[in-house]
């Protein structure tokens, strides 16, 4: 049985975990407010240019880019999986990446013959994968300690660049999509070619605000000036580097909320745990009067007799 001592020890320390687990709670509830402010401001443009470019890729040619050019063959892919920097957020990080090989899992041909390729954003995903031996391209390491739009700008300049050199003929994004503080969307949304219909996650599906009209009935007459090439040219990297931003945003998001509701348990789950071991070392105290007790009355009776 374990002494008063080392009781008093162990509630020490649990308190002092208690208090840092409830700090990193309200940093990650402060953290997480100015993240939806920025999802939700992000959002509605995101999804209006996705729906202009479905519109626009409806009614010009096909090959007008090369970015909507869906190849003969996939002789190679690209998946970039959006992970968190740091762990401590329940399962956000694990689900994640079980997504990810899941859906590496059904390019396992690619994977095999050495033509599938992994871009880790988050120094979660990029450390796990890179130690499992996979075809790594760029470091995005650290991506979310100061995120901002130059990071989602990097990563389709890295995509858009292999895929326009032929390194890889198909891109997906795999991440977290933001749905409320206790829970997220596990998302692998088509990234490259462009696909011909607009991508729809579960948010923008039940989001009347934001979500995007692309029924065939709603027909738009665009009058191109000065021509639909050059409108695609300057609309195509915008519109992917806004979709990539909005996946930013959603992973930050997220990870916010999983981290809060990780703390919180964790503060509930140490505050259980003090009061067992209180009740423990009441006990111990107890057992220990009573003991000192019992051997003071058997002094007192042996003097006796």
């Amino acid at each position: 049985m374990a002494s008063l001592r080392d009781i008093r020890t162990r509630i020490s320390s649990v308190k002092n975990t208690q208090q840092v687990t409830r700090a990193m709670k309200m940093v990650s509830a402060a953290k997480l407010r100015r993240a939806q402010e920025r999802i939700f401001k992000t959002r509605p443009y995101a999804f209006k240019i996705g729906e202009i470019i479905s519109h626009l890729k409806g009614q010009i040619d096909p090959t007008a880019h090369p970015l909507f050019d869906v190849r003969d063959e996939t002789k190679a892919v690209v998946l970039v999986v959006v992970t968190a920097d740091r762990g401590l957020a329940g399962a956000f990080n694990s689900n994640v990446i079980k997504l990810a090989e899941q859906t590496i899992e059904e390019y396992a041909a690619y994977r095999d013959s050495g033509d599938l390729y992994l871009i880790c954003v988050g120094r979660r995903g990029h450390d796990h994968f890179s130690k499992r031996g996979y075809n790594l391209v760029g470091n995005f390491s650290g991506a979310f300690e100061k995120l901002g739009f130059s990071t989602a700008h990097r990563v389709v300049d890295e995509v858009v660049e292999g895929y326009l050199a032929g390194k890889w003929d198909e891109a997906k994004v795999i991440y977290n999509e933001f749905k409320n503080t206790i829970s997220q969307n596990r998302i692998v949304e088509p990234f490259l070619p462009i696909p011909a219909e607009h991508f729809l996650t579960p948010v923008m599906e039940h989001d009347e605000q934001s979500r995007v009209d692309v029924s065939p009935d709603r027909n738009i007459d665009y009058i191109f000036e000065p021509d639909p090439k050059s409108i695609l040219d300057e609309l195509v990297p915008r519109y992917l580097n806004y979709q990539l931003w909005r996946v930013l945003l959603e992973s930050n998001a997220s990870e916010q909320g999983a981290r809060m509701v990780a703390m919180d348990n964790a503060t509930s789950n140490a505050g259980e745990l003090i009061r067992d071991l209180q009740l423990k070392y009441n006990r111990a105290r107890q057992d220990a009067i009573t003991k000192e007790l019992i051997e003071i009355t058997s002094g007192a009776d042996a003097l006796e007799g």
